[in-house]
């Protein structure tokens, strides 16, 4: 505790200017960090939680490395989605679009852009999830009409550095979700922090996610809590070789996310009658289920081949019979001389994948300047 004081002293006293905006919101985005834990790991267990379609992918680039991506600073604003810390300078003036298709026909997508102020950078977002139409009947099968299902988020992020080392960031969400002639509305805050050392080889990041509340139910009787997240990921570049190596621990607040069927009871040997109890996950299992794997090829400026691999996954949506590549994902960046172009490919199992695609720009490269 006397380091942790020591540190937040002297980020206070060298980086922030007394009796300003900016030192009063530093202090309180400060404060709000360092309680967030606490409220993080109160919440309710893994799958229990409404509003899911937050925890979705919604950067390409993230999608291709199969998980969130919240220890790389550099200028891509489809990231401040998953660590809002990331947001610097850089990305003033540009917009980000991402689109990404599932099985059934389901499609999402997210709207980005950055804005620099004296105070930091804003990103306001806009993210949703279209399920589509479904054919409504009656007990008896009998066919009523169709409807359709979606949920979507308004809010924006904000990131700010204290120096070229620490960065800070939050964001505020207002929520949605329509289900035919039910709907929910809430809020929901974030915040993290992402460290680079000086040598910009190595870096971590830390995010607590989708902190809030609902407060207008599907129905009367109906009590959603939103599907917190902390997350941890520590991301290093090898000096004389084109590889970055990642590695992110998520659900961090709850420690057993491993699927359990509460429909399987024990079982009994033909042979001998012993009971055979139900299969329990052990440490490691549990401890593996947290864990994403992810490396970029830097083959050039203009080409990134990515990959990843995440445990929890390829564990929940994997056909026991053909697991094949369930958990891992693959994709491709490429800048071009005004845009940049991201793909990512998630394989969930035999049954399904998700493709998204990410296009972002700076908007002045295609204003004529003046002579």
């Amino acid at each position: 505790m006397k380091v942790l004081k020591f540190i937040l002293q002297n980020i206070m006293a060298n980086t922030i200017k007394p009796n300003s905006f900016r030192s009063v919101f530093m202090r309180f985005l400060i404060l709000s960090f360092l309680l967030t834990p606490f409220l993080a790991f109160s919440q309710s267990a893994v799958g229990s939680n409404g509003f899911a379609f937050l925890n979705g992918n919604y950067s390409a680039r993230s999608a291709a490395m199969g998980g969130k991506t919240i220890s790389i600073y550099d200028d891509d604003l489809s990231l401040a989605n998953d660590n809002p810390a990331i947001l610097n300078e850089k990305m003033n003036g540009m917009i980000q679009v991402n689109q990404g298709l599932l099985p059934a026909g389901i499609n999402f997508g997210a709207v980005n852009y950055a804005i620099n102020t004296k105070i930091g950078v804003f990103a306001p977002s806009v993210k949703y999830v279209n399920y589509g139409k479904f054919t409504e009947t009656d007990e008896t099968g009998r066919v009523l009409g169709n409807f359709s299902a979606t949920d979507f988020s308004v809010g924006t992020n904000f990131g700010i550095s204290l120096n070229k080392v620490i960065h800070l960031g939050a964001n505020f969400q207002f929520l949605g979700s329509n289900l035919d002639t039910y709907s929910a509305y809430g809020m929901s805050l974030g915040f993290g922090v992402l460290m680079m050392h000086p040598n910009e080889l190595i870096s971590g990041g830390l995010t607590v996610r989708n902190i809030g509340f609902v407060f207008k139910e599907y129905t009367s009787n109906a009590k959603t809590s939103l599907p917190i997240d902390v997350q941890a990921a520590f991301s290093f570049k090898l000096k004389h070789a084109p590889f970055r190596f990642s590695i992110l621990g998520h659900h961090l607040n709850q420690w057993n996310i491993v699927y359990q069927d509460p429909t399987l009871k024990p079982t009994f040997d033909a042979l001998t009658g012993d009971t055979i109890p139900v299969p329990t996950a052990g440490f490691g299992e549990k401890l593996a289920n947290h864990f994403n794997f992810q490396v970029e090829l830097l083959a050039s400026k203009s080409v990134q081949i990515r990959a990843g691999f995440d445990y929890h996954r390829r564990q929940q949506l994997k056909l026991i019979d053909r697991p094949g590549l369930a958990g891992f994902s693959f994709g491709v960046g490429m800048r071009f001389k005004k845009i940049s172009l991201d793909y990512g490919f998630m394989v969930f199992s035999k049954a399904g994948q998700n493709h998204s695609i990410g296009i972002s720009t700076q908007i002045s490269d295609w204003l004529k300047k003046k002579s």
